[in-house]
């Protein structure tokens, strides 16, 4: 993401999700430097295809969070979003870091991300929507904290 799209991205939260939340909780990630990172799918003629946001997990140390992850309508249902998912999970591979995903399990299952791993977390979420992405393949033992921006909005 380029300075100067948090516009675009924020449409295109309300776009997708049909209200604000994810725009406000984005904010708030930015704003309380919770924000690890922040991915933009571009279009040809200058939109956004599609966004994921990383924010860093209060407890476990050093694992990442991602929420939210949106696809414009127009877009949605041609592969963009598992494509974008799935490219993390590799990154997640690739350099041994733990990122977290609350979700539609079936679609983070077909980009890379494992339920099955996440069995044993405990949170303040339903665990059986939760997947895990990054090295290995245990079934870490560990308590969820969310960043703080999740409880704020």
């Amino acid at each position: 993401m380029k300075r100067g799209e948090e516009a675009a991205v924020a449409e295109l939260l309300h776009l997708a999700f049909g209200g604000k939340a994810e725009a406000k909780l984005v904010d708030v990630l930015r704003k309380g430097g919770q924000m690890a990172g922040e991915m933009v799918m571009p279009a040809r003629d200058g939109g956004l295809v599609g966004y994921y946001a990383l924010s860093v997990m209060r407890q476990p140390k050093s694992w990442l969070c991602l929420a939210p992850v949106a696809v414009h309508p127009e877009w949605q249902g041609k592969g963009h979003g598992r494509r974008m998912i799935g490219q993390l999970s590799a990154w997640a591979v690739a350099t041994r870091q733990y990122v977290v995903v609350l979700g539609q399990t079936e679609f983070y299952a077909r980009a890379g991300f494992d339920q099955a791993r996440a069995a044993r977390l405990q949170g303040p979420y339903p665990i059986e929507h939760t997947l895990l992405a990054g090295p290995g393949e245990d079934q870490p033992e560990e308590t969820l904290i969310y960043p703080a921006a999740f409880k704020a909005v």
